[in-house]
């Protein structure tokens, strides 16, 4: 079996922030109503022991469980862990209604990292969401698009933001963080 990759390779760039590829990730889309107490229950047995609140993300480890709406979750977790966590997830839902599917070829993973305020203005250049730390709290997702394409993107911390976006576009979407990123494009909004 070959080795998975990344979209990008791990490529990487350093301007007002550094945006780099953050290589191959694990995740699963889990799709069920998340308001069933069964699910719920289902779901905690095999995930950090408290599902994420409406835009939240839950930490945990190595896996980082994302609200993405009302009735879907997005699983992070390592590479090589996807199948039995798939599988795990599929059997303690088989009562209820769910979708439990593998996206890790799917989907392309970006870490930016720098200080707050060139953070939260790369993204302010390209997203139509509102970037104050007060309308976007670290460990609050947001969904939302990036010019042209979808994209989900969250901060883990003060210094350290994440994105997530389909591979199909990942190249577009790395030049867009990069541009954006460029020395000497500074507003200094968020400072």
């Amino acid at each position: 079996m070959s080795e998975p990759v990344s979209a990008l390779g791990g490529a990487s760039t350093s301007g007002i922030v550094e945006v780099a590829d953050a290589g191959p990730v694990g995740m699963i889309t889990i799709r069920g109503d998340l308001s069933d107490v069964a699910v719920r229950n289902a779901l905690a047995g095999c995930l950090i022991s408290a599902l994420p609140a409406t835009r939240q993300v839950m930490e945990s480890g190595t896996d980082r469980l994302l609200w993405m709406s009302p009735d879907e979750l997005l699983l992070l977790c390592p590479q090589d862990e996807v199948a039995a966590r798939t599988g795990a997830l599929s059997d303690a839902l088989k009562d209820q209604h769910h979708m439990v599917i593998d996206v890790s070829d799917a989907r392309a993973v970006f870490k930016l990292t720098g200080v707050e305020g060139a953070l939260r203005e790369t993204f302010a250049k390209l997203a139509p969401a509102d970037l104050r730390a007060a309308s976007l709290p670290v460990g609050e997702v947001r969904r939302t698009r990036l010019v042209q394409v979808p994209a989900a993107f969250w901060f883990a911390s003060d210094s350290e933001a994440h994105l997530i976006c389909f591979r199909s576009v990942a190249d577009y979407v790395f030049g867009l963080l990069t541009h954006a990123a460029t020395p000497g494009s500074e507003v200094a909004f968020f400072d």
